[in-house]
């Protein structure tokens, strides 16, 4: 076994009715895919309807499960209701939601109009929050058990320069989880949260880095352990986060990016691109100076 492969026994999700927010592509559908394996009936949704479709098609016969189609913008209240009410109609219950939409773009925050910074905090934040009132109401005035993954970043807590719209929102999405996750525990219902590092999807980061930009911003050399994510990886780690074996975990964010951020965050951390021939030069000055 590795980490490219599948993690829970077969079974993990049967009878389960999740909703993936942006399930289209990406990490989305990689965990619709995964969600789907288990037994689970899977709701994907975005704005391209087009999109989705082809992508229920190629889930369903990979995997043999359910997928139902629903184009919902996010942003939209009335979008969100009339999402949650065709899911209901089509499977009469929903036991988990993932918000993994999600908006974002590299750029000088005083490039940034007023209604760009706006697009990012209305896809991410308010999306977030419009998926988890219409259907964290929903569980409440029906005594229903439910859980909630929030797809979030590590930027989340330590902010990041040029992404500063997803920062905020993402940071706004984080507290939620972390709020809600005590305040309605009382109602059996549970959030949790995901802050991958680098996981490459062709459309995320042909927008976060197009051209040639990609190759010369080498994500692997920022992870300490020298590679990007499979896919698989964070899959596994969802599908634990929203299955009953994960039943005492609440209020958690997971971080799953090889140490990334960790090395960014570290003083001193930029000292291991000293090569070791450098660091015995450096040992042998030290060594003479405490003699």
């Amino acid at each position: 076994m590795n980490y490219t492969q599948p993690m829970l026994r077969e079974g993990a999700l049967t009878d389960k009715v999740a909703i993936v927010t942006g399930g289209g592509s990406g990490l989305g559908k990689a965990m619709t895919k995964y969600f789907l394996e288990l037994g689970a009936k899977v709701v994907i949704t975005s704005r391209d309807l087009e999109k989705l479709k082809n992508t229920a098609k190629e889930l369903e016969e990979q995997t043999g499960g359910k997928v139902l189609c629903v184009s919902c913008d996010v942003r939209n209240w009335d979008d969100v209701e009339a999402m949650k009410d065709v899911t209901l109609k089509e499977f009469g219950k929903i036991d988990i939601l993932v918000n993994n939409a999600a908006g974002n773009f590299i750029s000088p925050t005083e490039r940034l109009s007023h209604s760009a910074f706006d697009s990012i905090l209305d896809i991410v934040l308010k999306g977030t929050k419009n998926c988890t009132l219409s259907i964290g109401k929903h569980w409440i005035d029906n005594k229903i058990a439910g859980t909630v993954l929030n797809i979030v970043t590590t930027y989340s807590w330590t902010g990041s320069a040029f992404v500063v719209p997803s920062a905020c929102a993402k940071a706004g999405v984080l507290a939620m989880t972390r709020s809600l996750a005590v305040e309605w525990a009382k109602y059996n219902i549970r959030f949790n949260a995901i802050a991958p590092g680098p996981f490459p999807t062709k459309g995320a980061w042909e927008r976060l880095l197009p051209g040639d930009l990609a190759e010369k911003f080498d994500m692997r050399k920022k992870v300490p352990l020298r590679r990007v994510g499979e896919h698989q990886e964070l899959a596994n780690l969802a599908a634990y986060l929203v299955s009953d074996f994960s039943a005492f975990v609440n209020g958690e964010v997971v971080t799953i990016d090889g140490g990334e951020w960790l090395q960014g965050a570290g003083e001193f951390n930029m000292l291991e691109q000293i090569p070791s021939e450098m660091w015995d030069m450096l040992e042998m000055m030290i060594k003479s100076k405490k003699k």
